[in-house]
């Protein structure tokens, strides 16, 4: 192995990169993940709030929107301000939130500044009390959002959508439930993102496990003691508990088992990169002095320096923009904006941040060798980049053992615990810090299938891959609407604003159709294969760097071929560009790439 102490020539680092990614890649990537079916189906089960028995529901609505988080809430808020008023959203969980009404851990926050974050603040008269804030602040902001827009009025919450079929005769769409509704819609829209259904490691073994076992974005509050707000789990004193992972959920609520925890192991394949969060109380007289517009502007000066734009001042100043920064200042020492010279400022200032993180670990760390195993080596934004003030002194604690499988994982479960390289770890309770699906098939994520013009499903349509217009529109599901991030602006940093943007988006074509007595709306055939083809040809996505350890960032370390490549495409110019492209778009009338008939 290549010597950890640094400095390292640029040579030396680049090969102890591919060392550690090389030695994570698994032939089976996503494969690797076990479908939450049959006996693990449990998993998926809402603990926070019990289903209420209701008759079904045979009606019809202008809109119906398949997700309750924040692609329902923000598409949904700019429906009813387009005059739109017939809208219901369908949402499995007990309540609005999405992916912060499943993720109660204890520790939970944003870790994107709460005021691009959280969406509607002004319109909702929403001041965050944090920087960053807590879940349960931003659980509560989605139901503010949801009453402030009336959105529980036509809402059907703790139902999944079973089938979604299009009926060419009368126009609408048919939609089916697993609690007996069979209703119409004329327009149907998905926000069914990825972060909703858990994933657990494939680990040989984990079905003959005794003792207790939950995922994190179903946390069993009724075992740990505690609640979301950070009570101490008082059920942990006398507990031997195995957490396995080390990504953004585990750095956020490892900190408060620590405390709560007997002993708490903590198996890790993979370390994250650790920032400094540097979180802040808002002052709410500061707050009173922001004008009207101020969380657009703040939006899109986040998007244009965290994408390496130049902009006279950081509204934000967190630690997605110092990446931006530092490359912009490295390429301005270096007085190179060449395509070339920047990717060397990149490279540069990517080398610099990360070996400050990996130094941190050292100044935060008392013990060596665990110092050793927490320090990530690859690029920053090769995984989600993480930022906690807590995560890495946790490991000073005697309760807490950082169990490093070298990149292999943890090697099997039995009945009584697990084994990493052949040791066996005795455990009162494992805890899956393994995260949600991404990767794979739509269908298997949303857990209903789309059936559109001729009977084509869409996962037939999809089956090679993704292909969309501005990644909302399919030729061949018309009246049909995709809310996600793919094939646009593809703004990881701050998934949120993608949304803001598609749902303004959605509700000024809906409108549009509304106004002129449309019938159906849908892409032609052209416009489609255009936007795809400049997608493909520009290339912007994460990719499979070589330097990139595994992830759900990269396709798990694989080339991600033809059909992964379409799900993973973004915008070529960038965020910026998309967001001033779509502005454009739905505000000429013109609607270019649609047809309204």
């Amino acid at each position: 192995m290549t010597d950890v102490s640094e400095p390292l020539t640029e040579d030396e680092l680049r090969a102890r990169y591919r060392e550690e990614r090389d030695k994570r890649i698994r032939p089976d990537g996503n494969e690797q993940y076990i479908d939450l079916i049959d006996r693990f189906a449990h998993y998926l089960e809402d603990p926070y709030v019990p289903i209420v028995e209701r008759e079904p529901v045979t009606d019809h609505v202008t809109v119906a929107f398949i997700g309750g988080g924040f692609a329902g809430l923000v598409t949904g808020a700019r429906l009813k301000q387009a005059g739109i008023d017939d809208v219901r959203i369908v949402e499995k969980g007990g309540d609005f939130g999405g992916t912060w009404y499943w993720n109660r851990y204890p520790g939970a926050q944003c870790d994107t500044a709460a005021f691009i974050y959280m969406p509607l603040l002004e319109e909702t008269g929403h001041m965050p009390t944090e920087k960053y804030t807590k879940a349960p602040e931003i659980l509560e902001h989605c139901q503010r959002i949801a009453n402030h827009f009336d959105l529980y009025d036509n809402a059907l919450l703790s139902t999944e959508v079973t089938d979604l079929v299009w009926d060419a005769d009368a126009s609408v769409w048919n939609i089916t439930t697993n609690r007996g509704d069979a209703f119409t819609a004329k327009y149907v829209a998905m926000g069914t993102g990825p972060l909703h259904r858990p994933k657990l490691p494939g680990i040989p073994g984990i079905e003959f496990y005794e003792g207790h076992t939950f995922h994190t974005s179903r946390w069993d509050y009724d075992y740990t003691g505690g609640d979301p707000a950070g009570g101490l789990m008082t059920g942990l004193a006398d507990k031997k508990v195995g957490i396995i992972g080390t990504g953004a959920t585990s750095v956020q609520c490892i900190p408060h088992l620590a405390k709560a925890c007997g002993e708490l192991f903590v198996f890790q394949r993979t370390p994250s990169s650790i920032d400094i969060r540097n979180n802040s109380a808002t002052d709410p007289e500061w707050f009173e002095t922001l004008e009207p517009g101020w969380q657009q502007r703040w939006l899109d000066n986040f998007t244009l320096l965290q994408t390496g734009g130049f902009a006279d001042e950081d509204l934000v100043m967190d630690g997605w923009t110092d990446i931006s920064q530092r490359i912009r200042d490295k390429a301005m020492e270096n007085g190179d904006f060449s395509p070339e010279g920047l990717e060397k400022a990149y490279h540069d200032s990517d080398d610099e941040k990360m070996a400050e993180i990996r130094a941190r670990v050292d100044e935060v760390v008392g013990d060596t060798a665990t110092a050793e195993a927490l320090k990530p080596w690859f690029r920053q934004l090769c995984k989600r980049p993480c930022f906690h003030d807590e995560y890495l002194d946790a490991y000073n604690s005697p309760n807490v053992t950082l169990v490093d499988t070298d990149g292999k994982g943890v090697e099997s479960i039995n009945a009584a615990g697990l084994t990493v390289a052949g040791e066996q770890y005795d455990l009162d309770c494992i805890i899956y810090a393994s995260g949600f699906e991404v990767g794979t098939e739509y269908a298997r994520r949303s857990g209903y299938d789309v059936t559109g013009v001729d009977d084509v499903k869409l996962s037939d349509r999809w089956a090679d891959g993704m292909r969309s217009l501005h990644g909302m529109h399919v030729r061949g599901f018309p009246n049909m609407f995709v809310v996600s991030p793919s094939q646009a602006a593809n703004l990881i940093s701050n998934v949120p604003h993608n949304l803001t943007e598609a749902g303004q988006t959605l509700a000024t074509i809906v409108s549009h159709a509304e106004s002129i007595g449309a019938t159906t709306v849908q892409t032609s055939e052209d416009a489609e294969n255009e936007w795809v083809a400049m997608l493909l040809e520009g290339g912007r996505r994460f990719g499979n760097n070589p330097d990139c350890t595994p992830g759900y960032y990269n396709n798990e370390g694989h080339d991600p071929g033809p059909k992964a490549l379409l799900n993973m495409v973004g915008y070529p110019e960038g965020p910026v560009a998309f967001f001033d492209f779509i502005n454009t778009w739905r505000t000429n009338g013109n609607f270019e790439g649609l047809t309204f008939t």
